[in-house]
């Protein structure tokens, strides 16, 4: 696909940019009002020749009350009291498509939203055209949610029309559980081939399938944009995970991709595998729920032998048993190289030398987190009481008078009050004055990131002022 435009499509994309609220204004979807509705409707005062004059003198929310009456809808309180925020929720107000049209009406002209959720709304095929016409136009939206809204194939079309003019100044769509067959999958290659605005895109809990597969696997070989996918709850499986998996072999941008819920399989591991072999982009893959056992285990490990990127791969609700643990753990071992951070297989029961072997791993990878199931194989035993790690941080600093700020300002290589989670767990891996175990440093880390943002934030405690002095001490003072 060509990404340049002749010299006529160029004149007739700036006649349609110039003109598109009046576009939208006349437009006429197949379940809008009728000629005569239009035409002797007491609710609106608004006459359709006139309403171009009309809408080119008002803005802001006096434009959505006019767009409302044009298209006869009940206009939105929320969204009149919010209409010059940067962030506008309008999840779950059951717009309809005429709704939605009148909201894009009002869009078309806004300098101050930046972020548009539009989620289960009903908005079909019909309103998602008016708001892929307002995106040509509008430059300012950058985050869009229009999940579960029944767009189907058509819906799609529009979208990824608008996406392949590289118009708009989209960079993170969600398109989550919108009835996305095969059929719409040709449409996304398409369009994402030659898009170099979107970085982040959710096509989740939809069906795509082999032939889906096989056009997304295309443009993950070819798109130099995109840093988030998410795929997961699809039926990605057999020939469409190979393709999926043959794309992310070759490209130089994604950083984070789902592919959960999905039936990948151990012919999916295996090209997995092989991608991992060669990809150095990569930080994160979850490949949750999707039927891989220890021998698609093994087949994945052999990307994980070489791969220098990948920093959290989750694999839980797979046919897993110790001895694949104990395969993925082994080749983080022969890895030198290896950045992983954090595995998760959260279903599998390991056994001793499991552990053992962790400690081992762990003593090259102090950053290295295994969630795993439980111990099994022996009769359970109480629990081991643990002392808790921030009660003995803070008598540790108490007894040598120093400040928990202090504390963690020693980890923090830039200043940022910022410490990465890896480079938290890494420090008091190698530190010897608090004695915690991986346990108790796990713990440390869900109190201190509670949000699971990856960060430990202690910018709080610079903000916190020793309590001040009665005035009576004060004066007493020299």
């Amino acid at each position: 696909m060509e990404n340049e435009f002749s010299d006529s499509e160029e004149k007739d994309q700036n006649e349609m940019s110039e003109g598109s609220l009046e576009s939208l204004l006349l437009a006429e979807p197949s379940d809008s009002l009728s000629e005569k509705t239009r035409a002797d409707s007491s609710d609106t005062d608004l006459e359709i020749e006139d309403a171009e004059r009309s809408f080119g003198t008002i803005q802001g929310a006096e434009l959505y009350l006019e767009a409302c009456k044009l298209v006869g809808v009940v206009p939105t309180s929320y969204f009149l009291r919010n209409i010059e925020e940067p962030y506008i929720n309008l999840n779950h107000h059951g717009l309809g498509p005429k709704g939605t049209k009148a909201i894009a009406i009002a869009l078309v002209s806004n300098t101050t939203i930046t972020h548009l959720e539009l989620e289960d709304n009903w908005i079909l095929a019909e309103g998602v055209i008016c708001l892929a016409q307002m995106l040509r136009e509008n430059c300012y939206i950058q985050e869009l949610n229009i999940s579960n809204n029944h767009l189907d194939t058509e819906g799609a079309e529009a979208i990824c029309r608008m996406l392949m003019d590289n118009i708009s100044c989209l960079r993170a769509i969600q398109l989550s559980g919108n009835n996305f067959r095969e059929e719409a999958a040709p449409y996304f290659a398409e369009a994402l081939l030659g898009n170099y605005r979107v970085k982040e895109l959710d096509l989740s809990h939809n069906e795509f399938s082999e032939k889906g597969g096989e056009h997304l696997g295309q443009m993950l070989a070819n798109n130099e944009t995109l840093e988030v996918l998410n795929l997961s709850w699809n039926h990605l499986r057999m020939k469409g995970a190979v393709a999926v998996s043959a794309g992310l072999r070759v490209n130089g941008t994604l950083k984070i991709l789902d592919l959960s819920w999905n039936g990948f399989g151990n012919e999916g591991a295996l090209a997995l595998g092989e991608a991992l072999k060669v990809n150095n982009v990569l930080v994160r893959l979850d490949i949750s729920t999707n039927h891989i056992n220890n021998e698609g285990a093994e087949k994945l490990c052999k990307g994980l032998e070489v791969n220098g990127n990948l920093r959290i791969l989750k694999m839980s609700n797979n046919p897993l048993t110790v001895e694949g643990a104990i395969l993925l753990i082994t080749s983080i071992r022969k890895n030198s190289k290896s950045r992983m951070e954090e595995i998760n297989i959260s279903n599998v029961l390991v056994n001793e030398n499991f552990l053992n072997l962790m400690d081992a791993v762990c003593q090259g990878h102090p950053e290295l987190d295994v969630i795993y199931g439980g111990v099994g194989g022996y009769i359970s035993k109480k629990p081991e009481q643990r002392s808790d790690p921030m009660k003995l941080i803070q008598n540790y600093l108490n007894e040598r008078k120093l400040r928990l700020l202090d504390f963690f300002r020693s980890m923090d290589k830039d200043g940022s009050m910022k410490i990465p989670v890896a480079e938290f767990r890494k420090a008091m891996m190698q530190q010897s004055s608090i004695l915690l175990d991986r346990a108790q440093i796990r713990e440390l880390v869900q109190k201190l990131d509670g949000n699971r943002t990856g960060v430990v934030d202690y910018s709080y405690l610079k903000e916190q002022k020793p309590a001040q002095k009665p005035k009576e001490e004060e004066e007493e003072e020299p």
